[in-house]
């Protein structure tokens, strides 16, 4: 073993001082300070979206209106809480979040039912004197140092139709007249800004007569008698989503007052719903209640399967680009005048994988550094986080399968380059290994819903899955049976998968020319002479 304990020690030296390993090593924290701080610098570098109403009978524009004003009105909200929460003085906002003790609940989205609800209460906020009355509230309850609230520019802006423009004409010539705009071939102007018009929402006179009512037989009413929304970005649908919202509710007012109801009456039944709670009979008794945390304990081994993937696929692709680097350039013939195949492998396996090892444990380190680094209450979530996952005994599962999965593929693509000759014969065998590989990550989603299922218990007993899937369902609490039994498994297919690369492995490393044949592989797994 003194002589595999020496080439492993080779191979962690020689991988730990490629360029490739210390490009992954320092761009890491790079990726995740992007990734923390991404959605505050996406939502600052997205232009504000302008668009236009043709809307010559007055139906919905003011509507829309208001509904783009609301929208704003949440954002601005939004952005006040983090300013505050950033900036006010010790003992005025927890310093951190207490994940056990909140209830899962979707914050942001109980935020958004309300105001659509209660449209009056934002309205009421922006007439009292919105932000400008709220900081005169907490000027006391802010650090000196605090800079000024920066209110969140908007994400769309209504402008007037060009001038050249009859919004008088027909649906159709509007819309072929808007054309150029919508483009981008010409910019729109806004007082004394330009725009590039993002979207056109052209209203033809006789909607409401096309207006879809229950009751009826339902149809598609035809391009002409719908309100078109012209756009050529199909990926951003915030606009059309608002815009279609405002339009029912404009028209459900409308119906409201044409069936002589009272408006209030029905806002007041549609915004009443019953009480749910969620809770969990495996957890103590007092403490019920499912948490934040316990949704991220049930969520965060999916989080780990990803990354066992990764890690598994990155470090047995560096076993297998050393081990064809090596044979194409004859030095394996040198190592193996004074060691043996076996020995040769075995230092190969650990020494990348010692190599992996450290890759993996530097991003793990940049993630730590770069939450404690990092200021503001995203990041003291982010933290809580961390702790939760670090204290839910997920980490040792995640080692142990780790290992196992690693010498199970890490054999296979040993195998594999002993005998191929150049990166391309490699690929070539390499696609029924990857259709294999992608299962999990398919499958990745659904097994958290059904973790103890046929599927995952299936799954859980083929051992080239056995360490994703298992990984997977390691916050359900899988059944005795799957917990060892796949573990059993696993450990003995290692074993056996170790000692058949290592028959390839003896004679496939030194060997030329075309790659083996399965017929030829089946003669050296079953060859009776000792060289393996």
């Amino acid at each position: 073993m003194r002589n595999a304990w020496l080439v492993a020690r080779r191979e962690f030296t020689e991988n730990v001082h490629t360029k490739g390993f210390w490009l992954g090593v320092v761009t890491t924290p790079l990726l995740l300070l992007l990734a923390v701080n991404a959605q505050r610098w996406l939502d600052s570098s997205t232009p504000t979206r302008a668009f236009v109403v043709v809307d010559p009978q007055g139906l919905y524009v003011e509507a829309i209106d208001a509904a783009i004003e609301r929208l704003h009105q949440r954002e601005v909200l939004r952005a006040f809480g983090e300013y505050v929460s950033k900036h006010a003085v010790g003992g005025q906002v927890p310093s951190a979040v207490d994940l056990e003790d909140t209830p899962a609940v979707d914050v942001d989205k109980l935020i958004e039912q309300y105001s659509d609800a209660n449209p009056a209460a934002v309205d009421a906020f922006v007439t009292k004197g919105g932000v400008t009355m709220a900081l005169a509230m907490i000027k006391g309850q802010l650090k000196p140092d605090a800079p000024a609230f920066e209110e969140p520019r908007r994400s769309f802006v209504r402008v007037q139709l060009p001038a050249e423009i009859d919004a008088e004409a027909g649906t159709a010539e509007v819309a072929e007249a808007l054309r150029p705009w919508l483009r981008g071939d010409r910019p729109i102007s806004s007082g004394e800004q330009e725009y590039e018009l993002f979207a056109a929402v052209v209203v033809p006179p006789g909607v409401v007569e096309h207006v879809i009512r229950p009751g009826g037989i339902p149809s598609q009413p035809s391009t002409e008698q719908s309100v078109q929304f012209w756009a050529a970005n199909l990926a951003d649908t915030d606009l059309a989503s608002e815009v279609e919202r405002a339009m029912n509710d404009a028209q459900q007012r409308a119906e409201f007052a044409r069936l002589d109801v009272d408006e209030a009456t029905v806002r007041a039944a549609q915004g009443t719903s019953v009480p749910l709670v969620k809770l969990n009979p495996t957890k103590a008794a007092g403490r019920e209640q499912v948490s934040m945390a316990d949704q991220i304990r049930q969520w965060a081994p999916a989080g780990f399967v990803y990354l066992l993937w990764i890690s598994i696929f990155a470090i047995a692709s560096m076993l297998l680009n050393n081990t064809i680097e090596e044979k194409s350039n004859r030095l394996v013939e040198v190592l193996l005048s004074s060691i043996t195949p076996w020995e040769l492998m075995t230092g190969k396996l650990a020494g990348i994988a010692g190599a992996g090892l450290t890759m993996v444990g530097s991003w793990l380190l940049a993630l730590v550094g770069v939450l404690w680094w990092q200021a503001g209450p995203q990041a003291e979530f982010a933290r809580s986080l961390l702790e939760v996952v670090t204290g839910s005994g997920l980490l040792p599962a995640f080692v142990i399968y780790f290992l196992l999965g690693y010498l199970l593929y890490g054999s296979i693509f040993l195998a594999l380059g002993s005998i191929c000759n150049t990166l391309k014969e490699a690929q070539n065998m390499m696609q029924p290994v990857m259709l294999v590989m992608i299962v999990p990550l398919l499958t990745m989603v659904f097994i958290p819903k059904d973790p103890n299922g046929t599927l995952a218990r299936v799954m859980s007993w083929i051992p080239l899955y056995t360490p994703f899937v298992m990984m997977n369902r390691a916050a359900a609490s899988p059944p005795a049976i799957d917990l060892y039994g796949t573990s059993i498994l696993l450990a003995l297919s290692v074993v056996f998968t170790l000692w058949l690369a290592g028959r390839i492995f003896s004679v496939g490393i030194l060997r030329t020319g075309q790659p083996p044949r399965l017929v030829e592989l089946f003669r050296w797994l079953t060859r009776t002479d000792a060289a393996a």
